[in-house]
């Protein structure tokens, strides 16, 4: 059984793969669709959303057993469709080398497009060997882009040099405080993994010193409405004057052994003109991307001494400031998601379309606002 996909508008030179009917209440995943929404918004896309079947719950274990252990390619419960034209670039989304299994339901989908591109979140080293047979279906596109910097090298070995390390991203436009600065009530903000021991000081501080910590209190992946949750993080996050970041898994170092990798926690925090701090990733990459003075304030993991950070900087109200424009403004100018889709575009031989220019156009404006308070 499989579906006709139809396109039912002319034009459309994008055929987007999107894992969102799938995975719609996951929390951790809504970074991908807050980038979906704004490609369809710079692009001339189709969006390819199917729902899984009732089978799904189940059949994931299944295919993800047989995927591991025999190379067997298994429908865990996606619907198979036919796309009904040719694409100029499918483009599809993958956070775990798992996804990949997702794609394979549509049918002969390496011939829909002049390009393909894959974008792969997460493939750690640790996970390469058991990843092998999910990389075979990575190897059928024409380029890989992979957040993980440290795993491109392993990955190339057997997809054949088509992965390519490119850091994560974030709408800028949705998390920078400008052009209505709101004040900054909440002293620290912390989301996602964390460090016990820090956390337990900052509940301390809370209650002697009065500071307005907020942090996860359910632990909980779902969420009711993705766009919602992304909107209420930036709204937090631009009312904060302190946000809690650390290298992808930080709290567990069984799974990634050696591996210190940058999370999309460092592009949130900067965009939201926070104070980051926390402990960053001692790779060349990181040192490039956040080049410039107190881009991160560095606090060990596991580390009490946040007291002595905000007892610094309380002291010191126009270091404060530079820090928050200084990230605002470099994260407007590289690492809004527009710059990530330029680079794919550039690499699929694409020229982009009126709505990036228009976006570009709104991100200089912002800047100017925050360059403008020097």
């Amino acid at each position: 059984m499989f579906s006709e996909h139809k396109n039912d508008s002319d034009g459309k030179r994008i055929l987007m793969f999107s894992q969102r009917n799938i995975y719609d209440k996951f929390h951790f995943r809504c970074y991908l669709s807050e980038f979906e929404d704004l490609i369809c918004q710079m692009d001339s896309v189709e969006l390819l959303c199917p729902k899984p079947m009732e089978r799904f719950k189940y059949g994931t274990r299944i295919a993800q057993k047989l995927a591991a252990d025999y190379s067997i390619a298994f429908n865990p419960g996606i619907p198979k469709q036919k796309v009904a034209k040719d694409y100029d670039l499918f483009f599809a989304f993958c956070l775990w080398p798992r996804d990949l299994l997702h794609i394979e339901s549509i049918v002969d989908w390496e011939n829909c497009s002049k390009f393909s591109v894959c974008w792969l979140t997460e493939v750690w080293l640790s996970d390469i060997h058991a990843s092998r047979y999910y990389l075979d279906i990575l190897s059928k596109f024409d380029l890989v882009v992979m957040n993980l910097s440290s795993s491109v090298k392993a990955v190339n070995e057997v997809i054949g040099d088509k992965a390519f390390f490119m850091p994560l991203g974030i709408d800028c436009v949705l998390f920078c405080p400008y052009p209505n600065p709101p004040q900054r009530l909440i002293d620290m903000y912390s989301i996602g993994r964390r460090s016990e021991i820090t956390h337990n000081k900052l509940l301390k501080m809370s209650e002697k010193n009065n500071i307005f910590y907020v942090y996860d209190s359910i632990a909980s992946h779902l969420i009711i409405d993705s766009t919602q949750h992304r909107q209420l993080f930036a709204n937090m996050a631009k009312r904060s004057k302190y946000f809690m970041v650390n290298p992808g898994k930080v709290d567990s170092p069984d799974e990634v052994t050696v591996q210190s990798e940058i999370g999309n926690r460092f592009f949130e925090g900067i965009a939201a003109g926070t104070i980051m701090v926390g402990e960053h990733p001692q790779t060349e990459v990181f040192k490039d991307i956040f080049y410039w003075p107190d881009a991160v304030v560095n606090l060990p993991f596991d580390s009490e001494d946040i007291d002595l950070i905000f007892s610094e900087f309380g002291k010191d109200p126009e270091r404060q400031e530079e820090v928050r424009r200084k990230n605002i403004i470099e994260s407007l100018q590289k690492h809004d998601w527009l710059y990530r889709w330029e680079v794919i575009l550039q690499r699929a031989g694409l020229k982009p379309m009126p709505g990036f220019f228009e976006r570009k156009d709104v991100l200089d404006d912002l800047c100017k606002l925050a360059q403008e308070k020097e």
